[in-house]
Parts: C-alpha cells; sequence; structure tokens
C-alpha cells in the first residue's frame, strides 16, 4: 500500500500537462455544481438539452482533421507546431511594392502596444469615459493623416486600402445624391485596389470607367455623368503625376477627385490636399505595422469637413465633460449602420484601431524630423538605384518618383530570368506580367540591398563596376517638394525618447478599461479570453514580414495553416468550403451576399435582388444588403422575441421570384434559440431564396449545432469573437464565410491573380484579408480540440443561464426560450425605470462604471434594455460581482423610488465618479463620497479600483462643436 506522504498516484506520460481548456474555462466544478443548483437543473447536459431544439442538434461529437477527439495539444506542442509553419514561409527583402512596405516597429511601441493586453483585449470605445486614452490616440491618428494629406478632417481607420478607396468612391456617389452613376478609375492606381472598386461598384450600381487620367483632361467629365476619380498618387508604377489641371476640370464639371496616397511620401512631395484633391484614401502599413502577408493595417480617409456626415467608419472628436474637462468621444453617430441601417453611408462596423493606433504613436515617436529623415534616406535610395540602373543602361522609365521603379527588360524572359535570380539573392522585385519589373525601397532597405538588386538585374550580363557612393551626383528624382509644415501639435514633438514615449504610453492605457481589469460583458460582440499562448505567434518574423503578393512558394507555412482552419471551419460550420478573405464580419456579410447574388445571376435569376432581414437585425445587415446591390425587406419579430413566422412567409411570396435571401442571426439577437429556425429556412427555401445567417452568435453553436445542420446557405464567422482574436479597442477582426456546397464556386477570389476571371470579385486588398492575426484562432482551436470547444459552448451558456437566475426577480428578463432557458445572452428590461425613477439605461452604463465594470450592450435589439454576454471564461466569483453590482444598482433606484434620493440628485445621475471629483474641497451631492466611489467596497481588492478618466460626457456639445484633431497640448490634463 502506498504512503501518502512519500508515494504519488501514477502519472500517464502520454498526456501533457500543459492542456489548456481547463485554463480557459472560467469555473471549478465546485463552481459549476452551485451554479447548476440555482438555474434549478441536474446537469450541463440536462441544460443543453431543454435551451436546444433536438431537430438541430448534431448527431455526434465534433470531428476536425488532424486534432485528438479527447486529447488536445498542449500548449507547448501548438507552439511547436504552429512555430514549424511559421518556418516554412521565406521572408524576403521586399521590394514589390503596391503599397506593402516593410519597416521597423519601434520596440517600445511592440512591447507596450502591440503585445500588451491593455490596448489589445478593450472594446470600441463607445463608452467613452473609461476610454480616453484609445480615444486620445486615434485622435492622434487622425491628427497624423490630416496634416500629412493636407485635408483638414480624418477618420479613426478602416479596413485596408482597396476598400477605403471604395468607401470613397461611395461617397462621391452619395454627394452627388446617386445622379451621377460613372466613377473613373486611373489605370495605374494598385491592381488590387482596381479590383475591389470594381466589386463594390457592381452592388451599388456605379459604373467604373478605368484608363489613363491623361485622356480625361480633355473629355470624360464633359459628359456630367461623373461622380469622381480615383488618381494613385504617387502611382503604382512610382511616376509622380501633376494632377492639379485634372482636378480643376473634375471641380468644373462637379466631380470629386480621390487620392490614394502614401503618408511617408507625403513627407516629402505636395500633399494631395494641396493640389485640389476632396478625398485622400491609403494605408499607414508603413508607418511600424508589419506587411503581415497583407494585415491587419489600418486604412484611412481624410475629406473637407463639409462632407463630414458621409464619412464611412468611426470618427473621434473633442467634446468636453460634466464638470467642463476635456474629453473625447465618437463623434457623430447617427450617419453610422447601426442607427441608419439600410440608409448608412457605410456597412464598417470593425475597423482597425489597434493598428491606428500603432502607426499613430509610430509618427509620436519619430516625429516630423523623424519621418522627413525617413522619407528621404527611402527617397536617396531610390535614386541611388535608379542612378546605377541608368549607368548599367536599365533605366527607369520615369524621372518623378519617390520609392519605387519600373525598370523595362528587352522581353518576357529576361523579365523572369531577372525575378529568379533576385529570389535566389533573397529579393522579390514586382511581376508586371510582361517585359517589364518593379522594385521599391522602404525603411528596412540597406545600400547593400541596392547593390544586391542592382547585381540581380544585370548578372549572367555583366558585373558592375562601380561604388554607390561614385552616384552621388547622378541620384537625382524630380519630385514635388512640399514645401508646408506638417505634425507641428507638440504631441509630435514631445516623447522622442524612449523614456518619455513609455511614459506617454503607460499614462494612456491608465484611462482605459479592457478584460485585463474585468468582464466585459456585452452581448452579442462576445468578449472572450484572449489568451497569452494564442498571441506569441503574431509577431513571429515567419508570419509578419511576408509581403501578400510574394511568390506563393514562399508562404507554404501559411498554405498549412490556411488549409487546416479552412478545414476546421467548414466543419464547425457545417459547410462545404470557406474563404478566409474578408477581414472584418461586415465584409463576410457583405461577402457571403454577393456569393448569392452571384450565384442567382449564374442561374439566370438576375432579378432576385430582395433581401429578407428581421427588424431586430443588426445594422450592418441591412447596409450589408444594400452595398451588394439588395433592397431590403423587413420582417417583423413576434411578441417573444422570435421571427414572425407568419410576416416571413407573406413577405416571401410577395417576393417571389425576387427574392434573393434572408438575413438572419442565430441563436436570435434577443438571446433565444428559436424553435422554428428550421422552418424559416425552408420557407426562403421554397421561395428560391438563400439562407444567410449571421455568425456573431456562433458562441452559442460551436459543438452543439451548425449553420449547415440548421439549414443556411452561408454564414460569416467573426474570429474576433467566437475564436479569440482580441477586439483591439474596435479591430482588427477577421469575418470568414463558409459556405454550401452549391455556393463554393462563388467565393472571393484573389485580387490580383483572379479577380479578372469570370465571375470573380475581391473584398479585401489581400487574397486572405488580415492572415497574420489568424495564427491567434488557429492556436484557439488546436488547444482546446473539439471537446474542449464543445465544453465551452456549454458553459458559456451556462453561464448567462446562471446570470439571468441570479438576475431574475430583480429584474425581468426580456425574452426566453420555451424552457424557460436562454442562449448564452439575455436581455435585461431597464425601461421600467425611467418611468419610476428617471434612471434611463445610460445612467445604468455609466453607474457600472464606479462598479468597475464595462456596460453589457445597450439599447439593441431593443432599445432601452441591457444585453449581457458573460462568455465561459469568465470564473462564478467574476458572473457574481457582476450579478451583486446589477442588484445593488436595482437597490440604489429604490432609494430614488422612496424619496431617498431625487431624480435629479442621485449616484446614477452622477455616474461614473472620477478620483477628481469625490476627492474635492466641495461635494455638492445628497448621497455620501464614499457610495459614489465604492459602491461595493467589500468587493473592491486593495489597489483594484478603476477610475473614471472623466465624468459624464456632453456628446450633443461634441457633435455642436465638431474638432476631429489634436486641440492645443495644455487642453490635456497630464500628471506631473
Amino acid at each position: 500500500m502506498p504512503n501518502p506522504t512519500t508515494e504519488t498516484p501514477p502519472v500517464d506520460t502520454r498526456s501533457p500537462l500543459d492542456t489548456f481548456p481547463r485554463r480557459h474555462h472560467g469555473q471549478t466544478d465546485a463552481d459549476l455544481r452551485a451554479m447548476l443548483d440555482t438555474v434549478g437543473v441536474d446537469s450541463i447536459e440536462a441544460l443543453i438539452d431543454q435551451t436546444l431544439p433536438p431537430d438541430i442538434r448534431l448527431d455526434g461529437p465534433m470531428q476536425l482533421a488532424g486534432l485528438d477527439d479527447t486529447q488536445p495539444l498542449g500548449e507547448s506542442a501548438a507552439l511547436a507546431k504552429v512555430k514549424a509553419y511559421a518556418d516554412a514561409n521565406r521572408p524576403m527583402t521586399p521590394m514589390i511594392g503596391m503599397g506593402y512596405h516593410g519597416t521597423i516597429t519601434p520596440p517600445v511601441i511592440l512591447r507596450n502596444v502591440l503585445e500588451n493586453p491593455n490596448w489589445y483585449t478593450p472594446y470600441t470605445p463607445y463608452q467613452a469615459e473609461i476610454a480616453q486614452g484609445r480615444l486620445e490616440a486615434l485622435l492622434n491618428f487622425q491628427t497624423m493623416v490630416s496634416d500629412l494629406v493636407g485635408l483638414p478632417l480624418a477618420g479613426a481607420s478602416l479596413l485596408d486600402e482597396a476598400t477605403a478607396a471604395a468607401e470613397a468612391m461611395a461617397m462621391c456617389f452619395n454627394v452627388a445624391r446617386q445622379k451621377k452613376a460613372k466613377f473613373f478609375v486611373a489605370e495605374d492606381c494598385h491592381p488590387q485596389t482596381i479590383a475591389v472598386v470594381r466589386t463594390r461598384a457592381g452592388g451599388l450600381g456605379i459604373e467604373v470607367v478605368v484608363g489613363r487620367a491623361e485622356g480625361w483632361l480633355s473629355r470624360g467629365f464633359e459628359q456630367e455623368d461623373v461622380c469622381g476619380a480615383l488618381l494613385q498618387y504617387p502611382a503604382t508604377d512610382g511616376c509622380i503625376h501633376d494632377y492639379a489641371a485634372l482636378t480643376a476640370k473634375a471641380h468644373e464639371h462637379g466631380a470629386l477627385v480621390v487620392a490614394a496616397t502614401d503618408l511617408l511620401a507625403c513627407c516629402l512631395i505636395t500633399p494631395p490636399g494641396e493640389w485640389g484633391a476632396d478625398i485622400a484614401v491609403g494605408s499607414a502599413q508603413r508607418f511600424g505595422v508589419p506587411m503581415g502577408y497583407g494585415g491587419p493595417h489600418a486604412a484611412f480617409l481624410a475629406t473637407q469637413e463639409k462632407y463630414a456626415r458621409k464619412m464611412p467608419g468611426r470618427l473621434i472628436g473633442v467634446s468636453k465633460d460634466v464638470h467642463g474637462n476635456l474629453a473625447l468621444r465618437m463623434a457623430i453617430q447617427t450617419r453610422e449602420q447601426h442607427i441608419k441601417r439600410d440608409k448608412a453611408t457605410s456597412n464598417i462596423c470593425t475597423a482597425q484601431a489597434l493598428l491606428a493606433n500603432i502607426a499613430g504613436f509610430y509618427a509620436v515617436y519619430h516625429g516630423p524630423g523623424g519621418l522627413k529623415a525617413i522619407a528621404q534616406r527611402v527617397q536617396r535610395l531610390a535614386a541611388l538605384a535608379a542612378a546605377g540602373l541608368r549607368r548599367l543602361d536599365y533605366a527607369p522609365e520615369h524621372d518623378q518618383f519617390f520609392d519605387t521603379l519600373i525598370v523595362p527588360l528587352p522581353d518576357r524572359e529576361e523579365a523572369l530570368t531577372v525575378l529568379g535570380t533576385a529570389e535566389n539573392k533573397g529579393i522579390n522585385f514586382r511581376d508586371y506580367g510582361d517585359h517589364r519589373i518593379g522594385i521599391s525601397f522602404d525603411e528596412t532597405t540597406t545600400e547593400r540591398d541596392v547593390v544586391a538588386a542592382l547585381y540581380a538585374v544585370v548578372e549572367g550580363d555583366r558585373g558592375i563596376d562601380f561604388d554607390l557612393s561614385e552616384l552621388a551626383d547622378e541620384a537625382r528624382s524630380d519630385i514635388p517638394n512640399r514645401t508646408s509644415d506638417f505634425l507641428t501639435h507638440p504631441v509630435f514633438n514631445r516623447y522622442h525618447t524612449e523614456h518619455e514615449m513609455l511614459r506617454y504610453l503607460q499614462r494612456l492605457v491608465a484611462r482605459d478599461y479592457g478584460l485585463a481589469h474585468g468582464m466585459i460583458p456585452l452581448g452579442s460582440c462576445t468578449m472572450k479570453l484572449n489568451a497569452a499562448v494564442e498571441m506569441i505567434p503574431v509577431t513571429w518574423d515567419g508570419f509578419a514580414d511576408l509581403h501578400p503578393y510574394c511568390p506563393p512558394q514562399q508562404a507554404q507555412g501559411y498554405a498549412k495553416l490556411f488549409d487546416d482552419l479552412e478545414s476546421w471551419l467548414a466543419t464547425i460550420t457545417g459547410f462545404a468550403a470557406v474563404s478566409l478573405q474578408p477581414n472584418a464580419g461586415s465584409q463576410g456579410e457583405y461577402a457571403g451576399l454577393m456569393a448569392i447574388r452571384a450565384y442567382h445571376d449564374a442561374q439566370g435569376d438576375t432579378q432576385r435582388t430582395k433581401c429578407l432581414i428581421p427588424t431586430s437585425a443588426h445594422g450592418t445587415n441591412p447596409a450589408s444588403a444594400v452595398i451588394a446591390g439588395m433592397s431590403v425587406v423587413p420582417v417583423a419579430c413576434a411578441d417573444n422575441g422570435d421571427i414572425d413566422l407568419d410576416d416571413l412567409r407573406v413577405k416571401a411570396a410577395q417576393c417571389g421570384d425576387q427574392l434573393a435571401a434572408l438575413m438572419i442571426t442565430y441563436p436570435s439577437t434577443h438571446g433565444v434559440f428559436e424553435d422554428a429556425i428550421r422552418e424559416a429556412c425552408d420557407v426562403v427555401h421554397q421561395h428560391g431564396g438563400q439562407v444567410y445567417m449571421d455568425g456573431a452568435n456562433m458562441n452559442a453553436q460551436v459543438g452543439l449545432t451548425s449553420p449547415g445542420k440548421i439549414g443556411a446557405d452561408v454564414c460569416h464567422l467573426n474570429l474576433h469573437k467566437t475564436f479569440c482574436i482580441p477586439h483591439g479597442g474596435g479591430g482588427p477582426g477577421m469575418g470568414p464565410i463558409g459556405v454550401a456546397a452549391h455556393l463554393a464556386p462563388y467565393l472571393p477570389t484573389d485580387p490580383v491573380r483572379d479577380a479578372a476571371a469570370q465571375g470573380g470579385y475581391a473584398v479585401s486588398a489581400a487574397p486572405y484579408g488580415s492572415p497574420s492575426i489568424l495564427p491567434i484562432s488557429w492556436m484557439y482551436i488546436a488547444l482546446m480540440g473539439p471537446v474542449g470547444l464543445t465544453e465551452a459552448t456549454k458553459r458559456a451558456i451556462l453561464n448567462a443561464n446562471y446570470m439571468a437566475a441570479r438576475l431574475r426577480g430583480h429584474y425581468d428578463i426580456l425574452y426566453t426560450g420555451t424552457s424557460g432557458g436562454v442562449a448564452h445572452e439575455f436581455i435585461l428590461d431597464v425601461r421600467p425605470f425611467e418611468a419610476a425613477a428617471g434612471v434611463t439605461v445610460d445612467d445604468f452604463a455609466k453607474r457600472l462604471m464606479d462598479y468597475g465594470f464595462h456596460a453589457p450592450t445597450m439599447s439593441w435589439p431593443v432599445s432601452g434594455t441591457l444585453m449581457i454576454e458573460p462568455t465561459e471564461s469568465e470564473s462564478k466569483a467574476e458572473l457574481d460581482r457582476f450579478c451583486d453590482a446589477m442588484i445593488s444598482i436595482r437597490g440604489e433606484i429604490a432609494h430614488i423610488e422612496s424619496g431617498e434620493w431625487t431624480p435629479q440628485d442621485n449616484p446614477l445621475k452622477g455616474a461614473p465618479h472620477t478620483a477628481e471629483h469625490v476627492t474635492a474641497d466641495d461635494w455638492p451631492h445628497a448621497y455620501p463620497r464614499k457610495l459614489a466611489a465604492y459602491p461595493m467596497a467589500e468587493q473592491t481588492l486593495p489597489g483594484a479600483k478603476f477610475w473614471p478618466a472623466v465624468g459624464r460626457i456632453d456628446n450633443p456639445y461634441g457633435d455642436r462643436h465638431l474638432v476631429c484633431t489634436c486641440p492645443p497640448m495644455e487642453a490635456f490634463t497630464e500628471p506631473t
């Protein structure tokens, strides 16, 4: 008999000790037992049985290719496997250009922003009082873009340069009140941009004309049916054109001019706003954000102030709080899709906030002098290369260039030889598909790279008999020199030492609330754990340093990772094929609807353009339908929140052979597994339509059911929700789509290599969207395995039902399933308190900040309510802390109802309470200071109090006094 004090039980040495599911799931066995008792069920299986309709349950356990059904990979094994994928990629010296460039991320930004959970785990800054750090960083980004391109108003980032150009085209169309349906695109724009613009134009009914810009000086605009023109500056071949005359001609005929430009080039050349461009778009990638085989990168759009309400995406503005202090917020949101729905200017939801922050900090760290020095060095290297090529009788085509040369060779055969020689030397040139090659230079280029590039061009012909130093007098480029100043604000001129930059970053991040502080219980947004082990591969060179249009043989590791993910996601969704191209959830919606359109068109059903959408749908659904060229037909919801099947039948019949699709979310946006979901799908199919499922709520499906099992034809997946890519303060995201077999031929195509194929279309600038963050989801799935993924779904449903059970009686749960339970989220009805105590849903949101929480989703899908989703990773203690806070707030409302506090002066109306306010000499409120700051002192850990940076913000003031660039530095109150 073993001695328990000296012997240990046998250990299974075949199993890893660093398994991940026990780290991901937030509850102990004892927690589970207590939670099940509170819910009133014997087991989690019993809860799932009574929650999900039996006809949609999977027939058996989920099987994922290459993953053990019972034993997932341990953390070290998963890292080793994905490291092998990274090592199978071969990053080269990137000289392809096309809007993607090598860059150096300053280590102080890499470590303290990109790799810092305090920056990558927060949500979109809708709750501005606890997002002031991110908002200031985004305001820096806006100011940087505005200054560099010479236009007064810039947004807080878009998805990529190509989609930014497509958004600009839509802006031009809308400014022209959709009466001018022709848009000119210069043929020397980046090819991926032309492809994405063509796709977007098709849905909007815009005719795209691609041609030589010079030809439009004497014709084209005079037809009076052109809403705008897109010009690349510098062009994709590197040439810098003078567009002043063309712009003047466009303006004479009421057309706008869009300049797709390069921020680094704008440090040296005349910015677009100074030669008359109305809109400037582009990518901020080369400002410290790795290429990552295509993304994620922050794109930008800047314009004139008079077009502010036509702008897509987010706009950060300056306002003030209740105490009169400067405060930042997201401005004029009434133009966005979540308000305007099918009348919105854009369907953008996820942006690239984290990457915009990095690009903005890159400008802060280098300052105007540092950026200009980088630009001058890049331009000088290009000029040296051009001089060397001229000496070698390979003169570049253009004399005006910034960083890119186009080199004509005698024939196609020699071009291929040069491309191969360069690759053997570890260099990628651009292949134009004919007798020309492109050579681009960037921040990472060295003189040695220039010499290697010259040798690659002439090797096999002759050697080089000169040094670069001999070319100094010949190295020239006649560029239109910038004369105006930029980045004069103090923020860009103060933090140039690492010490100062580090402290600035820390001051900002201290003003933000993220998952590192506590639960973010947002319904539909699924703020899941972003585990450190999942994040580690993102910055590895093998994933970060590849150009998206490098030869495919250099990206074999990515190919393996894509194969795994496509296979796993196809199994999880129950579909035949997956596209990884959409780089946001809204892009996934758009791509899915474009696949449906392409399918109908291929069947000869071009008249099928009507899309049925429940009134409860997220605002991106109707907005996406419109930009995909469909008209929206609303479908009513029944009193219990389910889709109204009778109304669905009527609307489907009315649409008849014009019915294209139904867009539906499952579980419903009301947090319920609707029993009649399969019947709803059948109704649409009977009328020849397709069923699009919004994947926002996939965290309640994985391993238990699937869109394919339910009857959908296409579904997008928010990898930044269900599959653990961080929200990043508003982005990045990924929105791949899964489709049934009959839709597989109509998935998005490569925007450069395949988009010109018959029926091909592209929705993102890079073939795989934002590949460098896909290792996060790969790691999550590999670490969890099929059993762990299924268990995660079950625990997400249990957590929501536990919270609903605890809060029931204090609040009404607005919608429940037939068994009385909820799915993975639920809606609290707080509307009665407005009449009883003058308390609104906004007051709940602000008061929760004092308790140390981010608010749940507000006023959606039902105005005046709170939608709560806890995810599976939150512990019982954290769930209880939130429930206790909500119960305590209900007690505070009771004090208002009893007359102890007035509806005007109470902790909810005074919230959030800042440290400065509660420690002021004069306390103007009837309730105690301690109650304001520490409403549940016994639950506040020593030193763990999260203080809102500002008091309640005056939103209307910010919209009435729109300021969207950095105010004077003295306006900020910073510690000395």
